[in-house]
């Protein structure tokens, strides 16, 4: 005689989770109890990743709009699941920064209007932008967060220093993902007749006009905690960031390769960093294993 269990249906994937995106439904429990200066408890550091935060929603909508824009154009049914998969991570992205940044609200650093500013700035530019130039930007900054990334989930350092553990699911979480869906858009691109020149070209601008944002939104959560001027730390955090061997030269040539003829996202190999850690978040006892909704 067989048992309920042993005629129990395994869970039906989703079109995401079937090529390796699955879209998690997350829930973050952001408190007034994680510290202003969650990240290597440095104004100048927690600052400026909580500016890359304040920048999420918004962008990461942009990012789903402009591969939307080409999907029915789409024919082949893999790259077709791995949109949706894209758009639904992408989608949770948002919802969960929003979150964080709404705590950022609360200990007085104005994130919500960095990401307000940074709508304007994109509508402007769906309205300005031909869609396949929007998709190039897209896929320059998806190149710029796969790298990123990819960092985070190497560097252990790099971890270590973000001191809050729900602050610590969160990047993680997003790191993770931001690798399983780094082809999406890429693909997107060329199989709609993406160019080698304005890819790079859009790269070069993206490039000078992610700097800007992100640096005159650095200055002014800086200037709202009273630390603009707090030239030891900000310089501290500045070589931690710019040094030789900082985080960000760390990068320089996983950026430069993006110029590179035939360049795909999956040049810079992932597979078994990210099965590791999908097994660390996501297996019994996992950091993420018991807040998970659908972890399929």
């Amino acid at each position: 005689m067989t048992n309920a269990t042993d005629t129990k249906k395994a869970p039906r994937l989703t079109a995401g989770a079937r090529v390796g995106i699955p879209p998690r439904r997350m829930d973050f429990e952001f408190s007034e109890e994680t510290p202003r200066y969650w990240y290597a408890n440095s104004p100048f550091l927690s600052t400026f990743w909580t500016t890359l935060s304040s920048l999420f929603p918004e962008g990461e909508t942009f990012f789903v709009d402009s591969v939307k824009n080409y999907r029915h154009r789409i024919t082949d049914e893999t790259l077709k699941a791995q949109i949706t998969g894209f758009i639904g991570q992408e989608a949770m992205h948002s919802k969960e920064h929003a979150a964080f940044n709404n705590l950022a609200e609360k200990h007085g650093f104005p994130a919500e209007k960095l990401d307000k500013e940074l709508g304007v700035l994109l509508r402007f530019a769906r309205k300005v932008l031909p869609k396949k130039v929007q998709l190039a930007t897209t896929v320059a900054l998806e190149h710029y967060t796969a790298i990123l990334a990819e960092q985070l989930l190497r560097d252990k350092s790099h971890q270590e220093n973000i001191t809050d553990p729900e602050a610590l699911k969160l990047w993680m979480w997003h790191a993770l993902e931001e690798n399983e869906h780094k082809v999406v858009a890429y693909d997107v691109y060329n199989a709609i007749g993406g160019g080698y020149f304005t890819r790079v070209l859009t790269m070069l601008v993206v490039t000078f006009f992610f700097f800007a944002v992100v640096g005159t939104g650095h200055a002014r959560l800086l200037w709202a905690d009273r630390k603009l001027f707090d030239i030891k730390g900000n310089l501290k955090g500045l070589w931690y960031l710019w040094s030789p061997k900082g985080l960000f030269p760390q990068l320089f040539f996983k950026y430069i390769d993006f110029f590179r003829p035939g360049f795909h996202p999956n040049d810079h190999d992932t597979v078994q960093l990210l099965d590791d850690w999908r097994h660390r978040m996501l297996d019994e006892g996992g950091m993420l294993a018991s807040q998970i909704k659908n972890p399929i």
